[in-house]
């Protein structure tokens, strides 16, 4: 590792050594994905959701945003439920990955998970290995989750910092009503003494609403501590189990976002296009499996 005296300030705004968005069915949604549980995604958007996943899963997500090839995001993401599951509950299930009604259950011992990522090109790129863990008791989750994260400038070298998150989720009536937060860089992780530059510390609240089986709205606050507050809100409609159409709308960074997802088997697969009047089109693609009853 180089160990760097002078790092300049990447205002590309593209990664920002950020949480991100993980899953085209957040990106579909603008983001608006803390109080969502029970997927893969989880593991990147609130680690706590984690603890709903019911069978070990894998997932592969792809983006890339305005065209450019500096700005790819790829990500491999594998979540393994600990000990039996318990526990019964009642109600519609929250996302494709998780069991009918009757039957909806969580690990015993809770859920693990690691997530690799690389975002950026040659001249730029950050790559992050992380890991984290979700529990559930009750009707409140946990998680937590400790990510290295190596950040590399061509000709200038690299520099690799630990990060720590943590989220909690609750439903507040059952199946219907659920609220989310989580805090990203609970550390304020220095990336160089160069204008005391640091990885973004990032604090997300969000709650997730569902008046039916088919329709989920969901509205979320995410607030940089060194930037305004974004307001994000979508929603998701599945006319069959099988099928869901979604929407999103994001104000800090004016984005509207729209996406489709399938249920094929143990597959899950979501295709996401956002759109930012001054920057044009992203487009985001994810495919997780799940195995076991």
């Amino acid at each position: 590792m180089v160990v760097l005296s002078w790092w300049p300030v990447v205002e590309a705004q593209a990664q920002g050594n950020g949480p991100g968005v993980r899953g085209a069915r957040a990106a579909a949604l603008s983001n608006a994905s803390v109080a969502l549980a029970g997927e893969v995604w989880s593991m990147g958007n609130n680690v706590a959701g984690l603890a709903e996943i019911q069978r070990p899963t894998v997932g592969f997500y792809a983006e890339n945003r305005y065209f450019s090839p500096a700005l790819n995001v790829g990500s491999l993401t594998v979540a393994l439920p600990l000990g039996r599951q318990s526990a019964l509950l009642a109600g519609a299930a929250d996302g494709a990955t998780t069991a009918p009604a009757a039957t909806r259950t969580w690990a015993r011992n809770g859920v693990v998970a690691f997530e690799a990522q690389r975002f950026g090109g040659q001249l730029y790129n950050e790559t992050r290995v992380g890991a984290g863990y979700g529990y559930r008791f009750g009707q409140i989750s946990l998680g937590g989750r400790v990510d290295m994260l190596q950040v590399s400038i061509e000709g200038l070298g690299s520099r690799r910092v630990l990060l720590g998150t943590l989220g909690g989720q609750i439903e507040v009536v059952p199946q219907r009503l659920s609220f989310g937060a989580s805090l990203y860089n609970l550390s304020q992780t220095r990336l160089a003494s160069y204008q005391d530059e640091r990885v973004p510390t990032v604090l997300k609240a969000g709650l997730a609403y569902r008046p039916s089986g088919q329709v989920t709205l969901l509205v979320e606050t995410e607030k940089d501590v060194e930037r305004d507050a974004n307001f994000k809100a979508g929603l998701e409609y599945r006319p069959v189990p099988i099928l869901a159409a979604r929407l999103g709308l994001a104000t800090l960074t004016k984005q509207a976002s729209a996406g489709i997802g399938v249920l094929a088997g143990s597959f899950q697969i979501d295709y996401a296009a956002a759109f930012q009047q001054a920057l044009g089109f992203s487009q985001h693609l994810s495919i997780s499996k799940a195995w076991g009853k």
